[in-house]
């Protein structure tokens, strides 16, 4: 009977607290190679406002699933499921440690708890939702959406754009709903995860920390990355890269939609959501591991969560 494997080690946590910073930390006392997960480090030019690490760092520390894709690409949580275990695999049998760093919880979820068997998506399909969206608008297409499925929609806010048009494709597609397909959920990884969490109890401190690296962000030319974005030409707003946070935001202010001032506000208002998000669903996690990030204790207890997974003592 061949030995159980270790259970795999996941750092996670809202945005802006630090995970990337704990990761490098670690990786200089494990053999760590760090898999991201990002879902907009995986794209291509989206990486001043994805705080996507440098060539130097991911020189030190080896990096994966990060650059996988253009923006004109639609990268998905099975994409995600299926490179994240190559990698895993890839990384083990080298004799190094995965770490798992990300807070995008679609993708983690996915890999933990497993994937539901989607069909492919459309692009006619979709083109024909989005008509549909800009003349009768998000709402009235969730309303559409509960007539057949009323468990999915009664998950998703009215006004989820994205998350709409992925069931209404699904049905358009597939001819089933898509809560009957995910009821059909498998595990992707036969493998236990530790998970670690970074929780700030200070949510004010949060946010304060989240508009000033926002501002940093903007210091180091994210308005720029933005406008070469907008200067390529195969790029829209409907894309999911640029449904990213902050990018949606300079996207609509370089459209003429409002100014830069209003942008900024929109942007760290949208982070501050995204942050509430991501904590709401890590407190329906179990077995979570939860650090507080502003604890200057916070290494030690990250240390200890995870070096069963490591392996080491």
């Amino acid at each position: 009977m061949s030995p159980a494997r270790p259970p795999i080690a996941v750092l996670t946590g809202p945005t802006g607290t630090g995970k990337s910073a704990l990761a490098f930390e670690l990786a200089r006392e494990f053999p760590i190679e760090i898999v991201s997960v990002d879902s907009a480090q995986v794209y291509r030019g989206l990486d001043i406002g994805s705080a996507k690490p440098t060539a130097a760092e991911r020189a030190a520390v080896p990096h994966h699933l990060i650059d996988l894709a253009e923006p004109t690409a639609s990268y998905s949580a099975g994409q995600f499921v299926r490179d994240a275990a190559q990698a895993i695999a890839d990384i083990e049998a080298r004799g190094r440690v995965p770490l798992l760093v990300g807070g995008t919880m679609l993708y983690l979820r996915a890999l933990i708890g497993g994937i539901a068997p989607m069909p492919h998506g459309s692009p006619a399909v979709r083109a024909g939702i989005d008509a549909d969206a800009a003349r009768l608008g998000w709402p009235e297409l969730h309303a559409r959406l509960a007539r057949f499925d009323h468990e999915a929609a009664a998950r998703i806010h009215p006004n989820d754009a994205q998350r709409i048009q992925r069931a209404l494709e699904v049905y358009a597609v597939s001819g089933e709903p898509i809560s009957a397909l995910q009821a059909r959920t498998r595990t992707p990884l036969a493998r236990d995860f530790v998970c670690t969490a970074l929780i700030p109890a200070d949510r004010a401190r949060l946010h304060a920390t989240l508009a000033q690296r926002f501002e940093a962000m903007m210091g180091a030319g994210l308005l720029d990355e933005v406008r070469r974005l907008r200067e390529r030409g195969d790029l829209t707003d409907e894309l999911p890269a640029l449904r990213a946070v902050g990018y949606r935001q300079l996207w609509a202010h370089l459209a003429g939609s409002y100014s830069l001032e209003t942008a900024v506000a929109r942007a760290v208002a949208a982070t501050r959501q995204l942050a509430k998000r991501q904590m709401t669903w890590l407190r329906a996690m179990p077995n979570l591991k939860v650090i507080d990030p502003y604890d200057a204790q916070r290494f030690v207890g990250v240390r200890a969560a995870l070096i069963a997974s490591f392996g080491r003592g």
